[in-house]
């Protein structure tokens, strides 16, 4: 498991009401009422806030989910959805983070381009969707994707036109993994940046990838300084535990602010190629000789600190279980490190969620869906980025598949996506995605995305950068 960089999205406090909808379900359907009030007649849907959105209608929602799938009768909990309407006669695609919900409207590279709905859910457990009392034996995929079917199988009695799954790394993974489970519910998917840990044990691509990612005088710069890092450690934990008193960050997950820092600081390569690009910024990492405050920030700027502090694991717990439960982790360890290493085998998913909630691995799970992609996937389009770590083990497609593809964006990072994709590659994503969604242009025209760039609705919000995965 890396901790490795991720731009998590800040929750804001949602202020509105949350009245279940009180109209009956023919509302749901009756072409001439609002779509507000067809949303809220779905039962168990209800409503938390609208917000202005230019040319859409934007909701914030909560659907009753079951806690367990298997058994309904014993429990729900509310989910937190979002709905970017645009027109019940347009496409619909349903995107998920796999993390927690963007509570600000955001279009998808699949919105943006078939000019669609867009329903975004957050993922089980994730705060605030989270059952109480919390029993995280009904945390898997399983039920993850038993949410997205009954939330697929809900809205679209509204929104009747094709369906398309998507999401990026870990939201990646869930539109994959949902679609292994409810095959027929989306017309096709888009899966960013998805790692595929097949066999948990095995993480020699890791090693490979690093031996051979950008150039040899950028790894060569990265890894020196990482090391100066280290070798200066008893100033920098000091710099840390100062930071952390004046942020009221504490260490009982990781066990100590020295352990912290080892956590994040043995991440720091892994995390400049996740999401920093070499050209533009491999010059300006600090060499060996800088001060140890210019250090100590370039790895806080790169891997943020807070990441091996409570307050920065505990929002994260569903995806440490899930990754030490099922999903696997790549625990690779810099061998450059191993002679100022004091804590090897620290950064497992174990170290991140509280004891007392008990995990067990269970490595079939992974290897079932391995299986499924590459003998059973149709219309569903993986794009990785060149550069990017997580796609050192990517998902592959194979004989058994039909309209399956997989590219890479040439230098591309973990924010690989269709748009960076060489010209051939890009022409046939996007003539899938469109052909899939039922918006192909005529015959012989170009494929090209069918909406104008919006600076509000595509443009990354405001974002605080975290060591996450």
């Amino acid at each position: 498991m890396r901790r490795t960089l991720r731009w998590t999205l800040s929750l804001a406090v949602l202020i509105g009401t949350a009245g279940a909808g009180g109209a009956s379900m023919s509302a749901a359907t009756a072409a001439d009422t609002d779509i507000k009030d067809r949303i809220l007649a779905i039962k168990g849907m209800s409503f938390i806030e609208e917000k202005k959105v230019d040319g859409y209608r934007f909701f914030i929602l909560n659907y009753e989910q079951p806690v367990d799938h298997r058994h309904p009768e014993k429990g729900t909990f509310k989910q937190r959805i979002s709905l970017l309407h645009k027109s019940e006669d347009r496409p619909t695609v349903f995107f998920t983070s796999g993390y927690d919900l963007n509570p600000e409207p955001k279009r998808s590279e699949p919105t943006q381009m078939t000019d669609g709905n867009q329903v975004s859910m957050e993922y089980r457990f994730f705060s605030p969707s989270r059952p109480d009392p919390a029993d995280w034996s009904k945390l898997d995929i399983w039920q993850a994707a038993g949410d997205q079917h009954r939330i697929f199988k809900a809205l679209n009695k509204i929104y009747g036109e094709r369906w398309i799954s998507t999401g990026g790394s870990k939201g990646g993974m869930t539109a994959t993994y949902y679609r292994r489970f409810f095959p027929k519910d989306m017309d096709g998917t888009v899966a960013y940046v998805a790692p595929n840990d097949v066999n948990n044990d095995e993480d020699s691509a890791y090693y490979r990838f690093f031996e051979k990612v950008g150039s040899k005088e950028c790894r060569d710069k990265l890894n020196a300084t990482q090391h100066e890092i280290f070798d200066r450690r008893g100033e920098m934990v000091k710099k840390l535990k100062a930071l952390a008193k004046k942020e009221g960050w504490t260490f009982k997950l990781a066990g100590s602010a020295d352990k912290a820092f080892e956590l994040v600081s043995q991440d720091l390569v892994w995390g400049f190629w996740q999401y920093h690009l070499e050209e533009e910024e491999c010059d300006q990492v600090p060499s060996t000789k800088a001060k140890t405050q210019e250090l100590f920030d370039w790895a806080n700027e790169i891997g943020g600190f807070e990441a091996g502090a409570d307050q920065g694991m505990e929002p994260y717990t569903p995806y440490y279980y899930q990754a030490g439960t099922q999903m696997g982790s790549p625990d690779y360890e810099s061998p450059l490190l191993d002679d100022v290493r004091k804590y090897p085998g620290l950064n497992k998913p174990r170290t991140y969620v509280p004891r007392d909630i008990p995990m067990t691995f269970d490595p079939k799970a992974m290897k079932d869906v391995d299986k499924w992609v590459r003998g059973h996937a149709s219309r569903m389009l993986f794009v990785n980025g060149q550069n990017d770590p997580w796609s050192a083990e990517p998902f592959s497609v194979g004989k058994g598949t039909k309209d399956a593809h997989v590219f890479v964006a040439p230098g591309a990072n973990h924010g690989a996506s269709i748009a960076l994709l060489g010209d051939k590659d890009k022409a046939e994503a996007t003539r899938s995605l469109l052909k899939w969604a039922g918006v192909e242009p005529a015959e012989g025209a170009a494929p090209k995305r069918l909406t104008k760039y919006d600076a509000e609705l595509d443009r990354p919000a405001k974002q605080e950068r975290v060591l996450r995965p």
